[in-house]
């Protein structure tokens, strides 16, 4: 695992100013302190940082091909590498190293823009072309590995593993885009393509991005997406079996390396089912790491011993106290934009301390959404069938009526909130699905942004976000549609992007086996029917893992990785939240309604109502505006262990 960088002139070969590219380098020490290495030539400047996993002798980057006219700096793991060698030695490549890098610059030149369908993997990676004048970026299909870029005013091309990297430039403005805060503001994260800032960008997962000198900026290219077609005729006995032969193949891959590898263990369902195959695949014992909360309420650590003590794991655990929110700083210089799901205090922990006892964690992340694992799909599924039932003329008059006269329940559990369940049933699937992954919903941003920001907006909504992916979907089962929205905003804009920022924190590389593109496909082809069955979701992986894992494992009730934030909120940081939502920083914007901050916080505060969710999205934000766009990113110094220079 590393991080890149670079600098490319797409108009011509002028001189790339070192100083700026070693800025960039340097800022993400963290993903890569064992090496660092910059690679300049007239019109490009390539950096790398690495984290040695694969290949530790001989897997240095830049690295190039035979002649020297290609070279690439890489993020992530490609693990079919090994079988993709004797296909392109048979094409007459010549291999210096045992590294899967390798296999892209050849692949590159036996296969040229195609060779990212050949790879299994994650990554993220810049490859330049010199005898072509070519600069070729591609990210992984489900976008485990980020990967951001920039095109200047003078149009010099920027990209980098993390924003802080474009930021550490100093050509980027920092000029916010009212759209990525209206997304964030409803979905906690800013979401693909778009970035926080206007001059950024994210390449989405399964794309590509060909750049040839001189020529106009080109748009990104998909070269994979997921297809539901949800027409496998296999029986519910094979499906297992195939699942568990699946499983096995996507963990062993992942356990190559030539460190200490270890897995994150929750005592959930994913997790509990990764750990378990790898303790089939194992010749010692796996070494599992959880985090046990002091909040009962929280507090998964039980349920994790036991799956450790049936595959006799080296299991770690530290706890959490009860207040562990001196993070949020610095959870805001580590996400760079704003971010707002709050377990990533627990997730920065958990990767803390796998990073004491191993380099490479597996993690079960990725099986809710292919396998139908959230309680939200399950309830979507009841009001679909509700919509369905009823033509669109008569059911959005008569249950938008009755969501608007019902009285709020927001204490009760969600299937008493009558008032919310008409108000769904009201708005199309897609329109109801987005209402309710939602943190700040569309009738309390209206009253949280004020007149001026709502006229940047130009009517922009995160609604139109979930359309266009939508209309890409090719499916009108409703489970099958909800799962493609969460594998192309949710897992990407949330899982991924938390997981990744914690673990590289700590240079810990985390691989996910639930993510395996080949298995997602296969799923794919799968019925709904074996996802969720009425109330069980994870239908079929359940069933899959009976003969390894316990009911009281399988079929408890799932609890997340949550954090006691409406306490934290009437308690010890009660003053914090006032100081942050009431204080000059988010006022300076002009962009909220200083009555609706005012009424959040007393509100809450008061106990009259939970607020929770949207006090901790403003805090974050505020949090972001002071780290990041008033602050300077601090740049880790280094010595550049190795540099190539061409004329």
């Amino acid at each position: 695992m590393c991080g890149i960088s670079g600098i490319f002139d797409t108009r011509s070969r002028r001189e790339i100013d070192r100083r700026q590219l070693q800025r960039m380098n340097d800022s993400q020490l963290h993903r890569g302190p064992d090496e660092g290495s910059l690679h300049l030539e007239p019109g490009l400047g390539l950096g790398h940082r690495r984290l040695s996993i694969i290949d530790i002798a001989t897997g240095q980057q830049p690295l190039f091909n035979e002649d020297g006219s290609v070279a690439v700096v890489f993020n992530g793991e490609i693990y079919n590498y090994q079988a993709l060698i004797p296909q392109l030695q048979a094409l007459g490549h010549v291999f210096r190293t045992r590294s899967d890098t390798e296999v892209i610059v050849h692949a590159w030149e036996a296969w040229g823009e195609a060779c990212v369908q050949r790879f299994r993997g994650m990554f993220a990676f810049a490859l330049w072309d010199r005898k072509q004048q070519t600069l070729f970026l591609a990210r992984d299909r489900l976008g485990v590995k980020p990967l951001f870029y920039s095109l200047l005013d003078d149009e010099m091309l920027l990209f980098g593993s993390e924003l802080k990297s474009l930021l550490a430039h100093g050509g980027m403005k920092r000029e916010i885009d009212p759209l990525a805060v209206e997304e964030y503001f409803a979905l906690g994260y800013v979401a693909e393509p778009r970035c926080i800032f206007k001059q950024a960008r994210k390449l989405e997962p399964g794309y590509s991005l060909c750049l040839r000198r001189g020529q106009a900026f080109p748009e990104p290219k998909q070269y994979w997406d997921l297809h539901f077609t949800l027409d496998s005729k296999i029986s519910e006995l094979d499906a297992c079996t195939e699942l568990q032969a699946r499983l096995k193949e996507s963990v062993r891959l992942r356990m190559l390396a030539e460190v200490p590898l270890g897995a994150f263990l929750s005592g959930g369902v994913d997790s509990s089912a990764v750990v378990a195959t790898m303790a089939g695949l194992s010749e010692g014992p796996v070494t599992t790491c959880s985090i046990a909360f002091e909040d009962p309420a929280f507090n998964e650590a039980a349920f994790a011993q036991c799956v450790a003590d049936r595959y006799q794991t080296r299991h770690r655990v530290e706890t959490v106290g009860s207040d562990d929110f001196d993070l949020i700083d610095t959870l805001a210089r580590l996400y760079d934009e704003p971010y707002a799901d709050s377990s990533a205090i627990p997730t920065y922990r958990v990767c803390q301390l796998a990073r004491k006892h191993v380099t490479v964690a597996l993690s079960g992340d990725g099986g809710d959404e292919s396998f139908g694992g959230y309680r939200r799909y399950r309830m979507h599924l009841m009001e679909e069938k509700m919509r369905r039932a009823m033509p669109a003329a008569m059911r959005q008059p008569l249950f938008g009526l009755l969501g608007r006269v019902y009285p709020k329940a927001d204490w009760a559990p969600r299937v008493f909130r009558a008032k919310t369940t008409f108000q769904g049933i009201a708005r199309s699937a897609v329109q109801a699905y987005c209402h309710e992954v939602s943190i700040i919903r569309g009738p309390l941003r209206e009253q949280l942004f004020s007149p001026r920001f709502k006229s940047e907006l130009g009517g922009y909504q995160a609604q139109q976000l979930f359309d266009r992916h939508a209309v890409r979907a090719r499916t009108d089962d409703p489970l099958a549609l909800i799962q493609y929205l969460d594998l192309k905003t949710y897992l990407v804009g949330d899982i991924n992007t938390k997981v990744d920022r914690a673990s590289m924190a700590h240079s810990l590389e985390v691989r996910e086996p639930l993510m395996d593109h080949e298995l997602v496909e296969w799923l794919a082809t799968l019925p709904s029917s074996l996802k969720v069955r009425g109330q069980e979701g994870k239908y079929l992986l359940k069933k899959a893992l009976a003969p390894q894992l316990s009911d009281d494992i399988l079929y408890r009730p799932k609890m997340g990785f949550a954090v006691p934030l409406a306490r934290w909120f009437r308690g010890p940081l009660r003053q914090r939240v006032c100081d942050a939502l009431l204080g000059p920083r988010l006022a300076a914007t002009g962009w909220f309604n200083p009555q609706t901050l005012r009424h959040l916080v007393d509100a809450h505060q008061s106990g009259s109502s939970d607020y929770s969710a949207p006090l901790w999205t403003l805090l974050m934000f505020e949090a972001f505006l002071r780290q990041v766009v008033d602050g300077e990113l601090p740049v880790e110094r280094l010595t550049v262990t190795e540099e190539a220079l061409f004329a």
